[in-house]
């Protein structure tokens, strides 16, 4: 073997894996958009509302949000869909890559789904959904926005039980069983004041909750990127 084909051999693998890492990366950056309401003025209650409520049709920066939305859902479709592609056919990176998959094609459904209205800062808007006169986009979004979480609790523990079991990924084994139980520590919490907030038992700081669970999906999302990249393997 020549030197050339040696060099082009271990080239190979990080060519394999780049747009998984660079694709991820980024989607995991662009999904952290949210956190831009800490300068920006939008009028909303991060303890109390939705994160979705940024990007509602009647909020003044809804496009941006939007837009944040769907660049970090098709950025983590596009990545996710590569790596699905690549990887070694295993039933927890499968199902894993498969999940993140969904998470992503959601999040992008997300995006083109606004609420009308924030119900949880708008006492007129709540009435309206609670007697069904508000646009079907509330319903598909909440459909969607259950896809899109299901997708990336799926990916979370599948790709960190895969990371373990595997002996790969070794900052994502490392921090990944953490970063799970947090995750569904606060899905549990952000459901259970869903509920309440339904139920008209206030919202159980719902916001709190809420960025709490996808603030920690991007780390995750980070991490993993990191992982990839260090082990140039999907």
């Amino acid at each position: 073997m020549t030197t050339t084909d040696a060099a082009a051999e271990e080239d190979e693998p990080i060519s394999r894996v780049r747009p998984a890492v660079v694709l991820l990366a980024l989607g995991a950056l662009a999904y952290t958009a949210w956190v831009l309401e800490v300068v920006l003025h939008t009028g909303l209650d991060p303890v109390r509302t939705y994160v979705s409520e940024l990007a509602a049709a009647d909020q003044p920066l809804g496009g941006l949000f939007r837009a944040t939305d769907l660049t970090a859902g098709a950025l983590v479709l596009a990545g996710s869909s590569w790596a699905l592609y690549r990887c070694e056919r295993r039933a927890w990176s499968v199902a894993g890559w498969a999940g993140l998959v969904l998470f992503g094609a959601a999040t992008v459904a997300d995006s083109r789904l606004p609420l009308s209205c924030a119900p949880t800062a708008d006492p007129e808007c709540a009435a309206r959904e609670t007697a069904g006169l508000v646009p079907a986009t509330h319903t598909a979004h909440a459909v969607s926005s259950s896809l899109a979480m299901t997708g990336a609790l799926v990916a979370v523990v599948a790709l960190t039980v895969a990371a373990r079991r595997y002996g790969r990924w070794a900052p994502l084994a490392r921090y990944g069983p953490v970063l799970a139980v947090l995750e569904l520590a606060v899905t549990v919490w952000t459901l259970a004041a869903i509920a309440a907030f339904q139920a008209g038992r206030g919202t159980w700081s719902l916001g709190a909750g809420q960025r709490a669970q996808v603030l920690i999906v991007a780390v995750w999302l980070g991490v993993l990127a990191y992982a990839v990249a260090r082990d140039n393997r999907v």
